[in-house]
């Protein structure tokens, strides 16, 4: 069976396919069908605390990986993402990096200040949170920028990622949230970038153990992505608030993400746009941000920074937030590329060649005059 091959032919299918199953039975779990809580009871499972039986509550290692375990899988994978951080790369690669990571994040956190602004920070406009604008817009989908910038720009483009990969998980997302002047402790920041720093330190050191980790930045995905799915409800994919805000988040990353990095591109005098077009996308590892934001909350409320009633708000938007940040990370699966192959095409009506460097452009225009 071609089982991993139709799950990659979902736009961020290794992530939202488990998401969806967790989802799926979750909410048969939540429907309380009898003859299914029959089935379990007589297996012997314990009932739950309101008295049903239901599949992802039947206790042991299975309640533990498949309903518990989203949150120390999701540090697992920000460890070995971690490791595979290597900053040494080229000057020009280094360039776009740090361009491309700052016009992201900079957008990212515009938007969110304006919306936090004129809206409810938690639950505002399509029900939309400050939290899932910030995690959609700033944490970009490394591997399809890598294939764009692959075939469609050149070696400092895909360069750039090393750079890029700063973005990855709820850490800048946590920053932005406390410029935003929400009260977090430098200890819930020490709590959520431990994990990515101790992983870079050990990848930088030793290239063996950057190796033997690598398989982390891809295998905890879809168990993670299983438990988050199992903490949420199918009837809210169908609910208006997710998919249109959804959408929006969607839209408005690739455009707004997009166009502020051509700017900037243009700002330092940059030819080629195929990076920051490539780079204007919802990675799918940003759907576990709502649940690491929540568990820093908790960290804080425990500190005294921040009252339960604001942690618990965190909580309480984990599930629709991940729903939406899903949707936005679909919807950017199939805008961004098209929106790289049109500008590519722009580019080569006015002579430039995205897959040439700045000095191999100049050659090639001195060799056809």
């Amino acid at each position: 069976m071609q089982i991993m091959k139709s799950v990659e032919k979902v736009p961020g299918g290794l992530m939202v396919v488990p998401l969806l199953l967790g989802a799926l039975l979750n909410t048969i779990d939540q429907m309380h069908v009898p003859f299914i809580m029959e089935f379990l009871k007589g297996l012997g499972a314990a009932p739950t605390a309101d008295g049903n039986y239901e599949f992802l509550k039947i206790g042991g290692f299975s309640e533990a990986l498949f309903k518990n375990g989203a949150i120390p899988l999701i540090a697992l994978f920000l460890f070995c993402a971690g490791s595979q951080m290597n900053l040494r790369v080229g000057g020009r690669a280094l360039k776009k990096g740090v361009l491309l990571t700052a016009s992201k994040y900079l957008t990212g956190v515009a938007v969110g200040f304006l919306f936090a602004m004129f809206f409810d920070p938690m639950n505002g406009l399509l029900g939309l949170s400050t939290l899932a604008i910030i995690a959609a817009m700033t944490n970009g989908n490394g591997g399809m920028y890598v294939a764009l910038t692959g075939q469609y720009g050149n070696r400092s483009d895909v360069g750039a990622v090393s750079v890029l990969s700063l973005n990855d998980g709820p850490f800048f997302t946590l920053m932005a949230l406390g410029m935003l002047g929400q009260s977090f402790p430098v200890i819930a920041f020490i709590a959520v970038l431990l994990p990515i720093g101790l992983g870079m330190l050990l990848g930088n050191l030793d290239p063996r153990i950057r190796e033997f980790l690598k398989p982390g930045e891809t295998l905890p995905v879809p168990f993670f992505a299983f438990a988050l799915g199992a903490g949420m409800n199918l009837a809210n994919f169908f609910n208006p608030e997710v998919v249109g805000a959804g959408l929006a988040l969607g839209i408005g990353t690739t455009v707004l993400t997009g166009l502020t990095g051509i700017l900037v591109f243009k700002i330092f005098r940059e030819k080629s746009q195929i990076a920051p077009v490539a780079e204007a996308s919802t990675a799918g590892n940003a759907v576990g941000t709502p649940a690491a934001i929540a568990a820093a909350a908790t960290v804080a409320a425990g500190s005294g920074m921040m009252t339960q009633a604001e942690a618990q708000a965190y909580h309480d938007i984990v599930n629709i937030a991940t729903a939406q940040i899903s949707l936005s990370t679909l919807t950017t699966a199939i805008l961004c590329p098209v929106a790289v192959i049109l500008m590519d095409k722009y580019q080569r009506r006015k002579g430039i060649d995205g897959k040439l460097e700045p000095e191999e452009l100049k050659q090639d225009k001195q060799a056809a005059s």
